[in-house]
């Protein structure tokens, strides 16, 4: 059955008012996409901050409606319900029906990090370089929640993640993803050769989806997930936290307590201009703290004091 399209564009602030507006005229189905992952040599994937909705800045949001669907006059619905928003932005094309989420997944491609380490959309197959013994594949799944390629601040973790395993650093070692989100940093540290991870996030979503992509990925008995309030005591040698600067700064003491002492601990989510705070604030407890950047991103990393 085809169905008629409404796109536009919008910023992540206006989103759920256009959701919204969508719903209440009868939409059959919305999807969002980052509309600058063009401009990028990579497809987006935001890691969820602490409390955060994993959105990007700049969406591309469509809503799928009937075939015979009066196109006039849902725009006219959509403006009586919410005449605050600018719906000249909204364009109509008529769709033929089509496998939907195959639809969704065919937009992402296999990227590498570092050496060895590989993302690789189920429907895809698994590159050259990828399909060897020390290639550290994670497959992820497009419609899982937080999607399946990488925004800077994942691409700067993961990064750092392989360099510790070309130092020897991850194998055999207990790895903390501290706000999870879909897993892909916890599986990534597993493929390396990590002997378990454990991840943690105040999201439910993500962490059903931690869940699902590890079993996926066939390392779900190396993987435990928690939310914090029943995260487990002690420390990790290694320690990763993708979340927002504001939250790596309220939750620096509990960061820093799970990172045990001569631990590696990186942090990112961090703008470029909003790491001097955090590396004062960080520097009490770790060492050899250095910043690494792509684009208008930063990563910090160090190790825990002794």
């Amino acid at each position: 059955m085809p169905f008629l399209e409404l796109t536009l564009h919008c910023r992540e602030a206006e989103q759920p008012r256009y959701e919204h507006a969508f719903d209440d005229v009868g939409a059959l189905a919305v999807t969002m996409l980052d509309a600058d992952a063009g401009t990028r040599n990579e497809d987006a994937i935001l890691e969820p901050g602490v409390g955060e909705t994993p959105l990007w800045a700049a969406i591309t949001l469509s809503a799928l409606f009937p075939h015979d669907a009066d196109a006039l006059l849902l725009l006219a619905a959509l403006e009586s319900f919410d005449p605050g928003l600018d719906w000249s932005r909204v364009s109509f094309r008529n769709v033929e029906d089509q496998d939907w989420e195959r639809a969704w997944m065919d937009q992402y491609v296999p990227l590498r990090f570092g050496q060895r380490t590989w993302i690789v959309p189920w429907n895809h197959e698994l590159p050259a370089e990828a399909d060897g013994a020390t290639a550290a594949v994670v497959r992820l799944d497009p419609g899982l929640a937080f999607g399946s390629g990488t925004h800077p601040t994942t691409a700067l973790c993961l990064r750092w993640l392989d360099g510790l395993a070309g130092e020897g650093l991850i194998d055999g070692a207990r790895v903390l993803d501290f706000g999870c989100g879909s897993g892909i940093l916890a599986l990534a540290a597993l493929k390396l050769g990590a002997a378990h991870a454990t991840g943690i996030d105040n999201d439910p979503q993500a962490l059903l989806a931690t869940a699902d992509n590890a079993e996926r990925n066939a390392v779900g008995a190396r993987l435990s997930v928690h939310a914090p309030d029943d995260a487990p005591g002690g420390t990790w040698p290694i320690v990763v936290a993708n979340i927002l600067a504001s939250a790596l700064d309220a939750l620096a003491d509990t960061i820093a307590a799970c990172v045990a002492p001569g631990g590696r601990l990186a942090l990112s989510g961090i703008l470029d201009g909003q790491q001097a705070a955090l590396l004062e604030r960080y520097g009490q407890w770790f060492e050899g703290l250095e910043v690494a950047a792509e684009g208008d991103w930063v990563r910090i990393d160090g190790i825990r004091r002794r």
